[in-house]
């Protein structure tokens, strides 16, 4: 017998993980998506159900989530993929989770969090690699800092791509990067934006990114000032300068449609964009322009963390562990709930006036 659990995109790479980790704890979701025979392959070695609607057909989403409670949105570009799975599961009352990173989805979630209160149920973006270790690690530093008004994030590490995330990587070519000052979002230039954070290795090049955390970690800590950085990687600082030199080409009707297409050529598992690390590393660094507090925190891989994050808390989720409305992951489960997954540490750095360069 099925839990009440929908996870949509089962059969793309990191649904698979996410299944993996939801069967390892006796989970029995059923597995959806639009391609019958993918879903069949993948359920059939378990004796789960599978069920199939395209994110373009409401009345399908309909009838694969009429009795279900929680839906884990797992099939990305989310940019394209999110606006139909919450729609649906606005109408049927299903609680609704994803996986994503990408800043413009949270922003359109977090409008909808009077109607997820109105349906009641929980509306919880970022339930994986993004933006679970980085949201806590950003609640923490801000709970030892009471009344900061700046928030900084760097994370490195993330050297791999799946074929959804190429696309996304794609659909966000040639866009103005975005930050959050005085509680609002502002865009600068690709590669504009540069810092140095120590992710315990010594100071390290970071470059400014557009990502999701720039809205979850304002509505966890209310700070008003938020940039998130990644490790400058070489292949990273070729992007930037390409984005900022050809943004406009890239931006293209005939450039994305061409690189999309490119994409589907892509195997479903991960590319290596440079070698990949072992573990992933953070760091949150949050000051009231007089003192700072910092603290770093070490993960597993992104991907294989993702699948075990997600699990977690979609077990927790159907199990009533949730609020209604539009959530953060550390806003229901607190900035600690990070440390309690295996290879996971958390150092605080301590207060001073010159954590980074």
């Amino acid at each position: 017998m099925s839990d009440p659990i929908l996870l949509y995109g089962a059969n793309g790479y990191t649904g698979g993980l996410i299944l993996r980790q939801l069967l390892h704890r006796g989970v029995r979701p059923i597995v959806a998506g639009r391609n019958p025979p993918a879903l069949a392959a993948i359920a059939a070695p378990h004796r789960l159900e599978y069920r199939v609607a395209r994110l373009d057909d409401s009345g399908g989403l309909d009838q694969i989530l009429s009795d279900v409670r929680v839906a884990l949105h797992a099939a990305g570009p989310f940019a394209e993929t999110s606006a139909p799975m919450i729609e649906a599961c606005l109408r049927n009352r299903v609680h609704y989770l994803d996986i994503t990173g990408e800043l413009p989805v949270f922003e359109q979630l977090s409008r909808r969090d009077a109607e997820a209160r109105r349906c009641g149920i929980m509306v919880m973006p970022g339930v994986g690699f993004d933006v679970v270790p980085s949201d806590c690690l950003a609640a923490h530093v801000a709970r030892r800092l009471p009344g900061a008004d700046r928030l900084r994030l760097a994370i490195r590490g993330l050297a791999t791509a799946t074929r959804g995330s190429s696309k996304t990587l794609i659909q966000h070519a040639g866009l103005d990067l975005t930050m959050r000052r005085n509680g609002e979002l502002i865009r600068v230039p690709p590669g504009s934006v540069a810092r140095q954070f120590d992710f315990g290795d010594g100071p390290e090049r970071c470059v400014c990114v557009p990502w999701g955390d720039v809205t979850a970690a304002f509505f966890s800590t209310g700070i008003p000032n938020i940039e998130v950085y990644f490790d400058a990687t070489l292949m990273r600082e070729v992007l930037m300068a390409t984005s900022r030199n050809f943004g406009w080409l890239l931006r293209l009707p005939v450039w994305q449609t061409w690189l999309k297409t490119y994409t589907e050529f892509f195997p479903d598992k991960p590319l290596a964009l440079q070698p990949v690390a072992p573990d992933m590393r953070l760091v949150a660094e949050a000051s009231d322009g007089q003192r700072r507090f910092a603290a770093r925190l070490q993960t597993p891989e992104a991907y294989q963390f993702t699948g075990i994050v997600a699990a977690t808390i979609t077990q927790r989720v159907v199990g009533g562990d949730l609020e209604v409305g539009f959530q953060t992951p550390s806003r229901v489960y607190g900035p600690d709930f990070i440390l309690g997954f295996d290879a996971v540490t958390r150092q605080d750095i301590g207060e001073g006036p010159h954590l980074t360069a």
